[in-house]
């Protein structure tokens, strides 16, 4: 049972996302790495809860601001199949406890990691972004929407690669 239950997990994210792996000559199961995995239970959960709902859920929570250390970034020139990360800094600049309540990815092959506990006033968090360049040539260009509650959210943040042969 549980190998069917990934078995759809992995049919759901190769027709959902651009991103996964492609198969040939073996079963899918077998070639989800625990990057993927993550990917698809992410996708799932985020797939349960429509944008509008995830913008609701953070403008519930008292508004406060955010500055970012940066919110685009370049890898620069990566080689295909390579896995990347990059860190994000947030730093609460208001006067109420900075809530990220979600970091949606734009695809399958960019997991995020991000501070769950509320960020105090002055205080920083991070959200970290982890890229999978199996699937990819050439310039790529993704992102990831933060939901935090500040007024224009939500967030976007940006990377960008070349993936090299």
């Amino acid at each position: 049972m549980k190998s069917i239950k990934l078995l759809s997990l992995a049919i759901f994210c190769n027709i959902a996302f651009s991103c996964t792996k492609k198969v040939e000559g073996s079963p899918i199961a077998d070639n989800i790495d625990s990057t993927q995995a993550t990917a698809v239970t992410n996708a799932l959960a985020q797939e349960e809860q429509p944008e509008d709902e995830l913008l609701k859920e953070a403008k519930e929570k008292p508004l406060t601001t955010v500055a970012f250390s940066e919110t685009d970034h370049n890898f620069g020139e990566i080689k295909k199949g390579e896995k990347v990360e990059h860190v994000f800094e947030v730093t609460n600049t208001g006067k109420n406890p900075l809530i990220i309540s979600n970091v949606k990815p734009g695809c399958g092959c960019t997991v995020p990691d991000y501070t769950k506990e509320p960020i105090l006033p002055g205080k920083k968090g991070k959200i970290t972004l982890h890229f999978d360049s199996t699937n990819f040539d050439g310039a790529v260009n993704k992102i990831a929407d933060v939901y935090v509650n500040v007024e224009k959210a939500p967030v976007r943040l940006t990377f960008s690669a070349n993936i090299l042969p």
